[in-house]
Order: C-alpha cells, then sequence, then structure tokens
C-alpha cells in the first residue's frame, strides 16, 4: 500500500476506482465501501484509492474545547487498510484554509487531477467542501457527463439498527462495548502509555499497569471494570482494566489500570501497549474495606477467566 501524507507528495494515476471520507472507526459501514472500491479496482486492473483527511475536520472546524472523541488514531486507520489491499491512500493534511475550497475544485484540482478515476464510490451520508457542498447527490451530478460511473453506497444496518461512528460512540460510552465491537468489526481498545501508579494494586496481589491514551482525543469507554486483551513488545496477554476514581479509597483522580494475567514480571513502566476492550465486567463500586475489595477483584478475575475462553 503506497501512503501519501500530502498532495505534493501525490504522483499522478492513470485510472483508479476513488473513495473518500473521514472514516473514523473503520467500522463495518465503512469495510462495506472499501470492499466495493478494492474488488471494482481488481476487477478493471487499476488502482484502488482512498482518499482520508487527518486531524479530523471537527477538530479543526469546532471552535469549542470539548473536541469530538476519536474511534481511532490514523495509524489504526492505516493498519486496516493495509488488510483490505488498499492500493493508494492519500491522508490530506486538514486546515481551516483547505476547509474553504469548493466541493468542484476539490474533484477537479484533487480527485481527477490526480486519479482520473472512472469509478467513484461514497457513502450515502458522505460531505465534502465548502459548507459541505459535495453531497452524494452533487458528486453523481458532477461525473454524470463525464463518463464516470459512480456508486452511492445505501446505509449498513444490523436488525433495523444503521451502523455509525456516532451509534458506536454512544454505545462505548455507555459500557456496551460487545454490542460496538460488533458493529466496529474489530474489538475496540487503543495504543497507550504506561505510567507510573500508586503500587496499591501490588501489595493486594494485583499489580496493575497505570496508562493513559497516545492520543489525546481518545474516546473511554464507561467507567467500570472490563475483561481486556493486551499487546505487549508484539506479545499477547489477556487481563482485567479498571476505568474510574477508586472510591474505596477516596482519591477523587481518574485512573486507567490494568492487571495481566500473566504479566507479573515484566517493568511495563513508559512502555506503550495496546489495550481492547473484551467484555464489561461490572460498574466501579465503593466497598467498605480493602478486604471487600480484594474479594471482589477475585471474583471478577474468576469471571473474567471463564469469559476469556470465547477469545483464545
Amino acid at each position: 500500500m503506497v501512503i501519501y501524507r500530502s498532495l505534493n507528495d501525490a504522483v499522478p494515476i492513470s485510472g483508479s476506482v476513488v473513495t473518500m471520507g473521514t472514516f473514523d472507526g473503520l467500522h463495518r459501514g465503512h469495510q462495506e465501501i472499501v470492499k466495493q472500491v478494492v474488488v471494482h479496482a481488481k476487477s478493471k486492473n487499476i488502482q484502488s484509492v482512498l482518499i482520508t483527511y487527518d486531524p479530523h475536520p471537527r477538530h479543526v472546524l469546532d471552535t469549542s474545547s470539548d473536541k469530538l472523541s476519536l474511534l481511532m488514531n490514523l495509524d489504526a486507520k492505516i493498519s486496516i487498510l493495509e488488510k483490505y489491499q488498499v492500493d493508494t491512500v492519500l491522508i490530506i493534511p486538514f486546515t481551516k484554509e483547505f476547509s474553504h475550497l469548493t466541493a468542484k475544485y476539490f474533484l477537479e484540482e484533487v480527485v481527477i487531477k490526480y486519479f482520473h478515476p472512472i469509478h467513484v464510490i461514497v457513502g450515502y451520508d458522505h460531505h465534502f467542501g465548502y459548507k459541505r457542498g459535495g453531497s452524494p447527490e452533487f458528486i453523481q451530478s458532477y461525473f454524470s457527463d463525464k463518463e464516470i460511473e459512480v456508486d452511492i453506497v445505501t446505509p449498513f444496518a444490523d436488525e433495523g439498527v444503521v451502523i455509525s461512528s456516532s451509534h458506536i460512540r454512544e454505545l462505548i460510552q455507555s459500557g456496551f462495548i460487545r454490542r460496538a465491537n460488533f458493529e466496529l468489526g474489530w474489538v475496540y481498545g487503543f495504543c497507550a502509555k504506561v505510567i507510573h501508579g500508586s503500587g496499591r494494586g501490588k501489595r493486594m496481589s494485583f499489580p496493575t499497569a497505570n496508562f493513559v491514551p497516545v492520543e489525546k482525543n481518545q474516546l473511554l469507554p464507561k467507567n467500570g471494570v472490563y475483561l481486556t486483551r493486551g499487546r505487549v513488545n508484539e506479545e499477547q496477554f489477556y487481563g482485567m482494566c479498571n476505568l474510574g476514581f477508586r472510591p474505596t479509597f477516596d482519591e477523587g483522580n481518574f485512573v486507567m489500570e490494568v492487571h495481566f494475567f500473566d504479566l507479573d514480571s515484566v517493568d511495563l513502566y513508559s512502555k506503550e501497549i495496546r489495550i481492547e476492550f473484551l467484555e464489561r465486567i461490572r460498574d466501579e463500586q465503593k466497598f467498605n474495606s480493602e478486604k471487600e475489595l480484594i474479594e471482589q477483584l477475585n471474583q471478577d478475575k474468576q469471571e473474567s477467566l471463564s469469559l476469556m475462553q470465547k477469545y483464545i
């Protein structure tokens, strides 16, 4: 897969099948678009091209301090696109200046000039260009006299529920992680850096690694205890994770910590790990004593070990 991180780097292609969009989460609906692009390109023996943006357009256009939380960072997006065998990815640095380009200009000076598409495939809700003027209907109208085929991919739904990035965010923030994973088509998680903790978990025979997401705008699951899967130095480990404020100890600071079942002897401090959320075990609770908390942690571990069998 060839990756261009700006238009200045891009090398013109003589013929292609093109799609474009933000693709936050690259969920099942997005994957359907990508699969269609790749299949049509292979059948025509031409290049498959995906155009996306970084940072997320809403992070540039939304001036409030409450930025949209992201389902994935750019590296995770690229990793999934590689699995689908997309030939070329153009990552356009999104700026306010770029946001003022009209949809017509974008199609002429980017899509046609660099990729000479014979087929364009976009999602039913994709908009681009100044004031979102580039709707699916606009694309169809623009290409109608240019002998360029256009397909608008209809909503991807499961049992009447349309799968979308916004709906998946709601699921994750509400604790419905299994359903979110299903709609994503991959296990929700993110890369994180291990930081120093209080050391209390080790004293209770549940040593934990405290962590913070690498992506500062990363969406976090609802507070509580989760069965998790982690990747450390390319090795995979299972464990249980707590997100919350540790009310039993009245600490007041939000903490993310993971206890890996088979990783007691490895010093993880300052390492980068990947945390994936498989199942939600329970809400965070306040216990009357440390002893009660340890008893609950042992129950959580047994439940996690039982649920873990589904993923091994």
